[in-house]
């Protein structure tokens, strides 16, 4: 058993381990040798389909596998087990498995394990989490825009999630709306598209652009000044829409600070601002137009005592025969699942820019609304699908299926997506445990506050819209080299390194070895990956060096950051 308490390389003396040439061989071997492309197959992978049986899955593998066929591309094998378990994780709950998670479900023969753990997991607490996490960025951004409540506009979405409330009721309350921003945490969504001067024509502009992306799918914001060049929204129509949004205004109420006696930011509030008639706007030749309120072809009326939200929020997410809500929902669902939506990007479709597939968004924008916009169906039917459980290494008849170089997406393999954020930092804490290292509950509890801030201001960027992906950008990487979680997680009591150290049951290098490979790559050391990694160790004056070196090479592996 390696020595844990070594006095000259002990587990506490994180901040001065050295990475020598030991660490220079193991990474370079990871980074040539154990790329996701190369990623080992399990022996248990391929024996049972374990997907759940559903018409509409049917539906999708039929014309996925249609579109194979027309394209003459052969779709990649199924991922094993170890792979697809780890994409599942990151996708719904927005971390990897442990590894105890991981050997439960490779050491599990039940046929119908894969939709099970479907099941289980869009049930776990963290699906609430990291949902909240997502939709939180789309509708303020990563930077929380001034005088916003971030906290209202969680505790919002933690309540959609956890109850999973239908999608098209929480874009009605989204877009209606009024009060304290942390009393009804919805209001912070248009709040954080407000600013400037409320009787300024450019007051709701953000808020119009915004909402068209998010609930619509439908890149508008070019046709506040002329018509749309490619898609069927003309300037007129942008002011339509911008009517609905006249009638509200953020009011910021400050307080007397008691120590200092100044006067300090107390809250904000959406409160509703009497407006009537129509919106005036110029046409690029100079003439002056108007546009009442209308959404489609329903026109309301723009007397001041009719409520517009209202009556916009009825038509756009109640009463919309053609789904519009649901089949932005469904494209940006697809796109979070395999990295790419059924249209690219996922929020400007329109003629100008035709689905992959459009039999499949059809058919899925018309179940998901008969099935009351239910969030969850909507996931499960989608990571059940054929395409879903494919593994992300393409073989010579489908090297073609390449959206990344602006090919169409055919899914005939899982395309490979860089982990955001919030997916790292989970991960990170997943895989070393350091958030354990701590001595009581309040120091792990800060020290984890601490660290979420370091990674945000580092990985979050200054992206207002999306979610920002993990890019390997210098910080980022000097962060995840030399950062203080790495280095508490490979090194302090408490930590899964730590652990596997101390584990008696883990009798030999080559039983260590594989628990670290599961707990960061998911997936256990190939034959060769696991022979260099026992010569390497058993060659080192310092065996806990090696083991904390080989650990530090695993986690900051192009593998380890990317969800395949």
């Amino acid at each position: 058993m390696v020595n844990i308490h070594s006095r000259r390389h002990s587990l506490q003396s994180v901040p001065t381990i050295s990475r020598g040439p030991l660490l220079v061989l193991i990474a370079l071997w990871i980074a040539s040798g154990t790329s996701v492309a190369n990623a080992q197959r399990s022996r248990t992978g391929q024996r049972t389909t374990g997907r759940e049986a559903d018409p509409v899955v049917t539906f999708i593998d039929q014309q996925i596998r249609q579109a194979w066929e027309d394209n003459e591309v052969q779709p990649s094998e199924r991922a094993d087990d170890a792979e697809w378990l780890r994409r599942v994780y990151l996708d719904i709950v927005g971390h990897i498995p442990t590894a105890d998670e991981i050997e439960a479900f490779l050491a599990d023969d039940s046929e119908t394990k894969r939709a099970d753990i479907i099941k289980r997991l869009l049930e776990d607490p963290a699906y609430v989490r990291n949902w909240t996490n997502v939709w939180t960025n789309l509708l303020l951004g990563r930077q929380t825009p001034r005088r916003t409540s971030r906290d209202g506009m969680e505790k919002f979405l933690r309540e959609v999630f956890t109850h999973n409330r239908p999608w098209n009721e929480v874009v009605h309350d989204l877009l209606t709306a009024e009060g304290h921003y942390e009393e009804n945490g919805a209001v912070n969504f248009l709040l954080g598209q407000l600013d400037g001067n409320p009787n300024s024509e450019d007051y709701t502009v953000e808020a119009t652009a915004r909402a068209t992306r998010l609930f619509l799918g439908t890149q508008v914001q070019c046709t506040q000044c002329h018509n749309h060049p490619f898609n069927d929204w003309k300037q007129v129509q942008f002011w339509e829409f911008d009517s609905f949004l006249r009638q509200m205004r953020r009011v910021d109420h400050r307080k007397t600070d008691p120590k200092t006696g100044r006067r300090v930011d107390d809250f904000s509030e959406l409160v509703w601002k009497n407006y009537e008639g129509p919106v005036y706007f110029e046409k690029r030749s100079g003439v002056m137009e108007v546009a009442y309120p209308r959404y489609i072809n329903e026109e309301i009326d723009p007397a001041g005592t009719t409520d517009r939200r209202q009556e916009l929020a009825k038509v756009l997410a109640l009463n919309d025969p053609d789904h519009q809500v649901a089949r932005a929902m469904v494209n940006r669902m697809w796109g979070h699942f395999f990295g790419y939506g059924l249209t690219k990007p996922v929020d400007d479709m329109g003629p100008h820019n035709p689905p992959s597939h459009p039999e499949v968004l059809d058919r899925l924008t018309k179940e998901f609304a008969a099935s009351g916009y239910e969030l969850k169906t909507l996931m499960r039917w989608i990571t059940n699908t054929e395409a879903y459980h494919l593994t992300s290494r393409f073989n010579d008849d489908n090297r073609i299926d390449d959206p990344s170089a602006g090919e169409v997406a055919l899914f005939s393999h899982m395309y490979v997506k860089p982990f955001t954020a919030e997916q790292l930092y989970e991960s990170l804490l997943v895989a070393t445990q350091a958030d354990s290292t701590a001595g009581n509950y309040q120091q792990a509890e800060e020290r984890r506050l601490q660290w979420m801030r370091e990674f945000l201001l580092i990985f979050g960027g200054n992206e207002q819209d999306e979610p920002t992906l993990f890019s390997g950008t210098i910080p980022q990487a000097l962060m995840m080299m030399n950062g203080d979680l790495v280095n508490t997680g490979i090194g302090e009591p408490g930590s899964t390194l730590h652990a596997v150290l101390s584990n008696e049951r883990l009798k030999s290098d080559a039983h260590r070895i594989r628990k670290l490979y599961l707990s960061s790559l998911g997936r256990l050391p190939s034959r060769r990956e696991l022979t260099m990694s026992q010569k390497l160790i058993s060659s080192s004056p310092n065996q806990l060096t090696a083991y904390q070196d080989l650990y530090w090479a695993l986690l900051n592996s192009n593998e380890f950051v990317m969800n395949h």
